[in-house]
């Protein structure tokens, strides 16, 4: 079984200047709901209670959100809001959450090192703290099932148009079902010509602990960071790593266009909006138009 996830956390949210100077990226909110608590909330849908969460230097609002507030239970109390109440304590129990700080931002293969300690000798899921999926099966438990069967490296990957192939990593290798491809190249943001595919890595993995030897030895890459596709190729030589194609979709809350797309998206959703909000959204497309 897979009992462990870790979710990296330690990125400074540029492209969201001037609103992350002072709050975490993953603390933005979809809608009344940090980033943050979406990634840990699928992780505990996919059966897993030990959480290490990556952080670094002004993040600790992320561990503020997931421990006991007293004063405003006490306040909740007395205001008689049960749910609320329900909801905050239910926050700091929803799973064994630890942190570790990334002391300098060395890239995603760096950060995943951290946990080496954590995680010890077992295989263990990787979750990117400003990713969300909307999915009816957790797409944590998704690659679960699928390292159940080939107990190996497994990679979330989606389908991309042609021309965000050289935004993303890219995975090639050999189709042994309609959703599982056995790899046997990951290529960082290639040019369309040099593609392998237009299955773009995801944001949710499950690793095997030899990635940590992987990881020392990889030299750092692109943004002179130690870059986690890199240390996964090192391991491919020596292991079988496995791509599956999510049923699902993936929200990058760390682009802004995406972020507002996403909330609107997930308001929709939400039976108390829906309705208001879909006839707001009318109103104003058709002003524009």
């Amino acid at each position: 079984m897979i009992k462990k996830a870790v979710i990296p956390a330690a990125g400074l949210g540029t492209r969201f200047l001037p609103a992350t100077k002072a709050q975490p990226k993953e603390m933005l909110p979809i809608i009344d709901m940090p980033t943050i608590q979406y990634v840990v909330q699928e992780a505990v849908d996919s059966g897993i209670e030990d959480i290490l969460i990556i952080t670094g230097k002004g993040k600790r609002s992320i561990e503020d959100h997931f421990d006991r507030n007293y004063e405003l239970e006490t306040r909740l109390e007395e205001k008689e809001d049960e749910a609320l109440l329900v909801e905050m304590r239910r926050l700091s129990d929803m799973a064994d959450i630890h942190f570790v700080r990334q002391k300098e931002l060395n890239g995603l293969g760096d950060a995943i090192y951290y946990a080496r300690h954590h995680v010890g000798n077992e295989p263990f899921a990787v979750l990117l703290g400003d990713t969300i999926m909307d999915s009816v099966i957790p797409v944590t438990q998704q690659l679960i099932d699928t390292y159940d069967q080939y107990r190996g490296t497994v990679i979330a990957v989606e389908e991309v148009p042609s021309d965000k192939v050289n935004r993303y990593g890219i995975v090639g290798g050999t189709t042994l079902s309609d959703s599982i491809m056995e790899l046997t190249t990951l290529v960082e943001k290639p040019a369309l010509d040099a593609a392998p595919s237009n299955l773009a890595i995801a944001g949710r993995y499950i690793l095997t602990p030899d990635i940590f030897s992987a990881i020392e030895q990889t030299p750092k890459g692109k943004n002179n960071e130690i870059q986690l596709t890199d240390a996964m190729l090192l391991l491919l030589k020596r292991e079988n790593i496995y791509s599956h194609r999510i049923e699902g979709k993936r929200h990058d809350i760390g682009n802004k266009l995406d972020f507002l797309k996403t909330t609107v998206e997930f308001a929709l959703k939400r039976k108390e909006f829906s309705a208001p909000f879909l006839k707001f959204l009318k109103e104003i497309v058709a002003e524009h138009s």
